[in-house]
C-alpha cells in the first residue's frame, strides 16, 4: 500500500482546488491507495474535499492525522474520512510541538507528498524541506503545487 501526506500553509484559496484535484488523480495512477491529511487550516479542508471526490471512482482511504492522543482531545471521525492516524511515540511530545512532530513523523512513513508551500517560512516549509531531505535516502516522491503559477 502507498501512502500520500498533505502538508501546506493554513491559509488556501479555493482556487488551487483544481490543481491539488489533479495531484490526487496523478498520486493514485502511481499506486497510492492511502491519504493521510490534517484538519488545521483551509489547505487541509481543501486537500480532504480532493480525496472525498476521488473516493466516488476509486478504491481510496482518507485518514485524518491526529496530533494530540485521542484521550485527551477526543473527536468523532468526519464523513468521508475512513479512519484516524496518531503516530506512535507521540505520547511523550510536548503539546506545543504535537502538530510539526506529527507531520513530521508521517513524512517519515509516506510514499508520496503533496504540498502547497509558497514561501520559505513557517512550519509548512520546515516539513518540505525535512522530506526533501528524507527523498534523497528512500523513495518518496513530492509533488508541490505551490511552485505552480496561479491560475487567473
Amino acid at each position: 500500500m502507498k501512502r500520500c501526506f498533505f502538508i501546506g500553509h493554513r491559509y488556501a484559496d479555493f482556487s488551487i482546488y483544481d490543481r491539488l484535484y489533479q495531484a490526487v488523480e496523478a498520486a493514485i495512477a502511481k499506486g497510492v491507495t492511502e491519504f493521510i491529511v490534517g484538519h488545521y487550516g483551509a489547505f487541509d479542508r481543501l486537500a480532504a474535499k480532493a480525496v472525498k471526490q476521488a473516493k466516488k471512482t476509486h478504491e481510496v482511504r482518507l485518514v485524518m492525522l491526529l496530533p494530540y492522543h485521542p484521550a485527551l482531545r477526543p473527536m468523532e471521525r468526519p464523513d468521508g474520512f475512513d479512519a484516524f492516524f496518531y503516530p506512535s511515540g507521540m505520547e511523550r511530545v510536548p503539546l506545543r510541538l504535537a502538530i510539526v512532530q506529527a507531520n513530521r513523523r508521517v513524512v517519515e512513513e509516506v510514499d508520496y507528498v503533496i504540498a502547497y508551500v509558497r514561501h520559505e517560512s513557517g512550519n509548512s516549509a520546515k516539513i518540505l524541506n525535512y522530506a526533501e531531505r528524507l527523498s534523497r535516502k528512500k523513495t518518496m516522491q513530492i509533488y508541490n503545487i505551490g511552485e505552480e503559477k496561479e491560475q487567473a
